[in-house]
């Protein structure tokens, strides 16, 4: 299983990796975000995709799963019922809701749309200039 792994040491906050997010989607919103912590640091924010995702366990439809092959928890729009239950489980606050129509929920889903055979190819790797953002394999 892969995992995106964030060296905090090396981000500059130069927000690429929420840009890259947005082109890769085609979206008018990002998926991840950067923050600034307690320390005046800048922190990336990602899905971690949890090995006991509370977001699936709150989804009421089922829409919030976690694949049990790739280990990714993954989101079908079209069973979500707009509960936003997944948003208020979430440990971390990386869920959101797109801020346009408020009907999808925005997470990060390893960029699997960017290949044909569904690995992961996230653009927030890709694209950041400090290599602050890398991807990383994990025993299950």
């Amino acid at each position: 299983m892969v995992r995106i792994r964030i060296d905090r040491s090396k981000c500059i906050g130069c927000l690429t990796c929420v840009t890259a997010c947005v082109v890769s989607h085609e979206s008018d919103d990002a998926r991840n975000r950067v923050v600034i912590d307690s320390e005046i640091k800048a922190a990336p924010i990602f899905c971690r995709h949890c090995e006991l995702p509370e977001c699936t366990y709150t989804c009421m439809t089922g829409a919030m799963h976690k694949n049990p092959i790739t280990g990714f928890v993954e989101y079908d729009k079209e069973q979500c019922a707009s509960c936003y239950m997944c948003i208020m489980a979430c440990p971390y606050g990386v869920l959101k809701s797109d801020k346009i129509n408020h009907k999808e929920i925005m997470k990060c889903n390893m960029c699997v749309h960017r290949t044909d055979d569904g690995s992961p190819k996230p653009m927030c790797v890709e694209k950041c200039p400090m290599q602050a953002i890398t991807l990383v394999e994990v025993e299950k």
